[in-house]
């Protein structure tokens, strides 16, 4: 995923997340790359859910298409970090450990869960990752196009993400 969305077809559906006529007078084909976009969220959705099934012990379409999936999707998001390729691998972590530490709290859970949810949204409005990001600079996935408003410019390691002079095209 991350040599797809760093590569020329990433810059493509970054382009077409902007503006699709202007995606399309540029010369990129948006109907091949919606197609794309919509075949790999379907496998990997297609994958996540097959992984379910075979992990439960009885397959019952009230426990499977509950609203709690959702409901713990949205959680590891905003928690790790909308718009990183990282922040959902920290937010299923912290979701992971609360939800191993919270296990015998019964409903509280998932109030507990949503205090949490509530409180990073409004103070880390970037998710964990976010805040790691924006103060040590390190990303492990970059996939970010940075625009340059005064010229080409090459970031020095260790610089802030989110600096005066470019446009981070992810935080748009």
């Amino acid at each position: 995923m991350y040599l797809r969305a760093s590569g020329r077809s990433g810059l493509a559906l970054t382009a077409v997340r902007d503006d699709e006529t202007a995606a399309k007078a540029n010369g990129v084909d948006v109907t091949r790359s919606k197609r794309l976009v919509y075949l790999v969220s379907a496998a990997g959705c297609g994958a996540a859910g097959g992984l379910l099934i075979i992990d439960a012990l009885s397959v019952q379409p009230g426990a499977i298409f509950n609203v709690q999936w959702s409901a713990y999707m949205i959680f590891i998001v905003i928690v790790g970090g909308i718009g990183y390729l990282e922040g959902p691998l920290i937010g299923a972590i912290v979701f992971f450990v609360l939800q191993q530490l919270l296990a015998g709290y019964g409903s509280w859970y998932m109030i507990v869960l949503g205090l949490i949810g509530a409180t990073a949204a409004i103070w880390l409005p970037h998710g964990i990752w976010g805040k790691i990001t924006d103060k040590t600079g390190v990303q492990l996935f970059p996939v970010t196009y940075r625009i340059a408003l005064g010229g080409p410019t090459v970031r020095p390691p260790g610089q802030s993400v989110r600096d005066q002079g470019t446009v981070d095209m992810a935080a748009r």
